[in-house]
């Protein structure tokens, strides 16, 4: 049974495995592994720790889908909203640059309810917190170590997190990977910002008419989410949420301090755009080191295979771009680079 280990739990990992158990009809055992607490990637949907129904999509907050997406992808999109896992979007977000032919849709269980759903229709086993540091050949089988625990032996690995982690690997991958390609996965370039979720107490009233707002003129606030009305939950139980991404300056330049203080001043900015907000009974920061793809890498549309016998390739947007339709393209890459392997 060939031993699979697709590294990173975001749209392109998950939607790999899905592939992989759909499109192979020999027996495949399928690994995932993600260094973070669940799955998502930057796909990812934090929940309220004192109520876990409240949640916020820290991430992708709507998804874009542009008329030749549309057809190309028509059977990916078809099966989510088949599941209810898309709905339209029907709620305003101002300042959205809206282009005929688009169509836009939100995740009523949150974003990362994508890659849970391709996760479960994979049959993986999916494991957090695990953090791969060494890529090492032994024996034709790729031996994979992490932070904590004994390495652990693959016949085939796939890689779909940020190129920057890719090349921070050590081990025989340091040597693998020719000249030529480390040039190109070092060419990949992204942009960094702050998120910030806030929680709200039950009943609370959060008096604003849209779900989500494009800011120009602040420093640092670029969009703020109002995510239940982004969503159209309404519920006496569920408090609301808010989302607020910071601007890539912003982002940058603070990109190295603690989340703490980020967040203080992201709380100082946001009393200037709305002014007599409750307090938070909850809060969520996070870092965005990776956030959308500024440069992909070139001559590698959608994935680059990095060694043959035992098989070794990458994917994800630094492929393509940081997009929905930017996985499924690297996903759709990758499984026909193994369909050969397998």
């Amino acid at each position: 049974m060939a031993r699979v280990l697709i590294v990173g739990a975001g749209l392109t990992g998950s939607l790999c495995a899905a592939l992989l158990r759909k499109e192979t009809y020999g027996p495949l055992h399928l690994s995932v592994w993600d260094k973070a607490e669940d799955s998502g990637g930057r796909m990812t949907t934090a929940s309220n720790p004192q109520n876990p129904q409240s949640t916020v999509d820290l991430g992708a907050q709507y998804i874009t889908c542009t008329p030749h997406y549309a057809k190309k992808h028509q059977s990916f999109y078809d099966e989510l909203i088949t599941h209810g896992i898309l709905k339209p979007l029907a709620s305003p977000i101002e300042g959205m640059v809206i282009k005929e032919g688009n169509c836009n849709f939100v995740a009523p269980q949150g974003v990362s309810s994508i890659t849970k759903q391709y996760l479960k229709e994979s049959g993986a086993d999916v494991c957090f917190r695990r953090c791969v540091t060494q890529i090492n050949l032994r024996n034709d089988k790729w031996e994979v170590s992490k932070e904590t625990g004994s390495p652990e032996h693959f016949d085939i690995v796939i890689l779909t997190m940020p190129v920057p982690q890719i090349l921070q690997l050590q081990g025989d991958i340091v040597n693998v990977i020719s000249e030529c390609q480390r040039q190109q996965l070092e060419s990949v370039s992204y942009s960094s910002r702050y998120a910030l979720g806030l929680f709200y107490e039950a009943g609370t009233k959060i008096d604003v008419p849209w779900a989500g707002q494009y800011i120009t003129s602040n420093p640092c606030v670029r969009f703020i989410s109002n995510d239940n009305k982004k969503r159209n939950i309404e519920s006496s139980e569920i408090g609301p949420s808010l989302v607020i991404h910071t601007t890539v300056p912003f982002g940058v330049t603070y990109l190295e301090h603690s989340t703490d203080d980020v967040q203080e001043l992201i709380f100082q900015q946001l009393e200037n755009i709305l002014p007599g907000l409750p307090q938070p009974i909850a809060t969520k920061c996070q870092k965005w080191r990776h956030s959308q793809v500024t440069n992909a890498a070139a001559n590698h549309p959608g994935h680059m295979t990095l060694h043959l016998k035992p098989f070794l390739v990458c994917g994800g947007d630094g492929f393509t771009q940081s997009s929905f339709d930017g996985c499924i393209t690297s996903a759709l890459c990758v499984l026909d680079a193994l369909k050969n392997h397998i």
